[in-house]
């Protein structure tokens, strides 16, 4: 075996296929000099493929060629900023992998609608707000509009919310879920006790619910009914509140861990978003922008998501668009957004890459 040189140059062209995606102990690679262009073979070598750490000090890629599928390590992680271009070579590879990168195509099936709908075919239960949190309630109903929620019931914790409310939001004082509608969004801005507050509410609730912000009380998760799914959705201060750790390194496997123990799929709120199924299948969403680090902007994702669910997606997917969507709609925005513009970068976006599904 020739010993690797310390530093190439004078070179156009450096292949990188040192290690593929089974590396893992330290690699150093050699020092490249421009202008040689570096090409990284499924991965750069001294990355881990399935956690994205950089174990000891991997090459600049100028290109990445993935085979056959994305790995975790090309989206997440310390290893990314190694990656360069990206670029995908199937191989004609068919594997049986669950598991999937949200891209803007993906958006095409997210509206769906047919020439019968009405009202109450995509309607949404909003379970938001409190006097010293009216904003929140609001932010989930303009986010779940513009995605396409037919009409939002909302129940709240503050009486005064009705003159800042849409027209297409309609107050409500029930202590149970109207049957009528196609999912439920719950917790932000409800403060203390949410959790207390909202259990019996959602005690018999038989559609998906998206738990959100003071409502990711682990009480109540655990004592969810198993007649409908739950779809948790922490950032990562959250997250280490729900599991009593930190998220780590490997955030896949701890997103994947916390869906298997909850029974609830789970999204993981970051510049990358991971979201697990109880099942292990898992989506990866690398939208995600710092316009969307705005007080707010996690409300409209949970409108977001409910919204994507009442127009007939199961939640593991509509979490996936929904956020794919929410990062899309925020990299439109100018650099210190407020969320309250995000609603309508939603719907200028949907207008243009979104096609109705008919049926």
């Amino acid at each position: 075996m020739v010993d690797q040189p310390a530093i190439l140059a004078g070179y156009d062209l450096f292949i990188d296929a040192a290690f593929g995606l089974g590396c893992s102990r330290p690699y150093g690679a050699p020092g490249i000099e421009a202008p040689t262009r570096v090409l990284c073979v499924d991965l750069p070598s001294g990355v881990d493929a399935d956690t994205g750490r950089v174990l000891g000090s991997p090459v600049q890629a100028t290109v990445t060629l993935a085979l056959g599928a994305y790995k975790y390590a090309h989206v997440a992680g310390a290893a990314t900023r190694f990656m360069g271009e990206r670029r995908f070579a199937s191989l004609d590879i068919v594997t049986d992998a669950r598991d999937a990168l949200i891209e803007d195509a993906d958006l095409a099936d997210l509206v769906r609608s047919a020439h019968d709908d009405h009202k109450w075919r995509h309607g949404l239960a909003v379970l938001a707000g409190s006097p010293t949190m009216t904003g929140a309630a609001v932010l989930v109903a303009e986010g779940a509009l513009s995605a396409g929620a037919s009409m939002v019931r909302l129940t709240s914790r503050n009486d005064a919310l009705a003159s800042t409310l849409a027209p297409e939001v309609v107050r409500e004082e029930r202590s149970t879920i109207d049957p009528r509608v196609k999912a439920v969004v719950a917790g932000p801005g409800l403060g203390e006790d949410a959790g207390e507050w909202l259990a019996p509410r959602l005690r018999d609730v038989r559609v998906p619910v998206v738990l959100d912000a003071d409502g990711l009380d682990p009480s109540l998760i655990a004592r969810r009914s198993t007649s409908s799914t739950w779809l948790l959705t922490p950032h990562e201060g959250e997250f280490a509140r729900l599991t009593g750790t930190p998220v780590g390194d490997d955030r896949l496997e701890a997103v994947r861990h916390l869906a298997r123990q909850t029974g609830c799929v789970v999204l993981l709120k970051g510049p990358v978003t991971i979201i697990a199924a109880p099942s292990g299948e898992t989506r990866v969403v690398t939208s995600g922008t710092s316009a969307l680090a705005t007080a707010g902007s996690g409300d409209v994702l949970a409108g977001l998501i409910g919204a994507t669910i009442a127009r007939g997606h199961e939640p593991l997917e509509a979490a996936a668009l929904a956020a794919h969507l929410h990062g899309r709609a925020g990299s439109r925005l100018g650099p210190y957004p407020r969320a309250s513009e995000l609603a309508g970068a939603v719907r200028a976006l949907l207008g243009e890459v979104a096609t109705p599904l008919r049926g």
